[in-house]
């Protein structure tokens, strides 16, 4: 019996990769239907890199500061080297750059991305930050396939945590990020066996997965 071809992956990222460790782990089990063929940074000294290269796979950077011919020949590198892996699909975790409209074209509907807010509230930047600002009294995460715009493009999954009393920006995002390594896996796992589909309004529909069947309310219902 031949062996079963495995979705291949290219993770791009720019610090300590702690979702990329979550998708090592994963990928570590024998029944997965993916492996990590490259790791990316644009910072030489991001964490994530060593995790990879401890994991056995190929970890490159290339720094973007100063890199000539400016974002688009930068990221044009980018994709000379993922296409030179072998990638099937480009997972943004943490890649704290802003890609090229040509490098999303590049990879259309082969790119995906974790932000960690309930899209598509709190696009950009210190999010956990915005959504106490804003008082509200859930927040999460999401995964979706990346388009030009900014933290838009189909929804794939979310998780969603509570916000608590005495939070901040820093006990918000350990609670969100607990949850971008319980799903960000998952949505790699779909999308490796054929069961995500989007249609013509940008909605994803993942076949034969189990829906949430839950209504939380924050503060809880006192009883009576």
């Amino acid at each position: 019996m031949g062996k079963v071809s495995k979705l291949k992956l290219a993770v791009l990222i720019s610090g300590g990769g702690s979702n990329l460790q979550a998708i090592i782990d994963a990928c570590n089990a024998a029944d997965y239907p993916a492996e990590i063929v490259l790791v990316f940074s644009n910072q030489l000294d991001a964490g994530g890199l060593e995790r990879g290269r401890k994991a056995g796979i190929r970890a490159e950077a290339i720094p973007h500061k100063g890199f000539p011919g400016g974002r688009e020949a930068y990221d044009a590198a980018v994709s000379t080297l993922i296409e030179e892996s072998g990638a099937d699909l480009v997972v943004l975790a943490g890649y704290l750059r802003l890609v090229s409209e040509s490098f999303v074209t590049r990879w259309k509907d082969r790119l995906i991305n974790i932000h960690p807010s309930l899209l598509p509230s709190f696009k950009g930047l210190h999010v956990h930050q915005a959504a106490l600002d804003a008082g509200v009294k859930f927040a999460g995460c999401t995964v979706h396939y990346v388009v030009p715009e900014v933290d838009s493009g189909p929804i794939i999954a979310q998780a969603v945590v509570p916000v608590l009393p005495g939070d901040d920006a820093g006990k918000l995002a350990q609670r969100i990020l607990k949850q971008e390594h319980r799903i960000y896996p998952q949505v790699i796992r779909w999308i490796a066996e054929g069961r995500v589909s989007v249609n013509d309004k940008g909605i994803v529909t993942v076949a034969d997965a189990p829906q949430a069947d839950f209504a939380e309310i924050n503060p809880a219902l006192e009883p009576g």
